[in-house]
């Protein structure tokens, strides 16, 4: 999974062999939509306002196929709605990601093995982390703010990583995860 954050919660992922943008006619000035969106396989408009929801607490992220019983090709990545400002995408082959730009959605044990991206300023992106890290342990936590926010997000939430891995997300550079 790569990650590549470009401001505000607009961001174009490569998971599972597909592409997603999320946002992207909130792109900051300079980034050219269009241009965001070419070779996407899915785009998400509004912080997937309009997907179908899931309940984040209930969920489960598919089985892997094996072999024998893949056919064509690996299943469709899905995308889903946990709530306002949360987005849940399951792909084939990767941990699950959890994008988060609104209130955290109570989840479940499939989020310790999870990737999540924390959008937004400093007391949110810092509120975000702590509700996060109060339910679960997530495999990493990617932090989407300005270079204030994510320095006040990582020294409110140090202390409480528990063996989660920790990165900030710069603007138009990809991250791996």
């Amino acid at each position: 999974m790569k990650l590549t954050w470009f401001g505000g919660t607009t961001v174009r992922i490569h998971i599972g062999g597909a592409i997603v943008v999320v946002d992207a006619a909130g792109a900051p000035a300079g980034i050219d939509a269009a241009e965001l969106v070419a070779g996407a396989d899915q785009v998400v408009a509004d912080f997937g306002a309009g997907l179908e929801t899931v309940d984040a607490a209930q969920f489960k992220p598919r089985k892997p196929v094996r072999l024998l019983d893949e056919g064509e090709g690996l299943p469709d990545m899905m995308i889903w709605s946990a709530g306002p400002g949360a987005l849940v995408i399951d792909a084939m082959g990767e941990a699950p990601l959890l994008l988060v730009a609104g209130e955290m959605p109570a989840l479940g044990r499939w989020a310790d093995a999870a990737v999540v991206a924390l959008f937004g300023d400093g007391a949110g992106l810092l509120a975000r982390g702590q509700a996060l890290l109060g339910m679960r342990a997530p495999r990493l936590v990617m932090l989407g703010g300005d270079e204030s926010a994510v320095d006040m997000a990582i020294d409110g939430l140090r202390a409480g990583l528990d063996g989660t891995g920790l990165v900030a997300l710069e603007a138009g550079l990809a991250l791996e995860a």
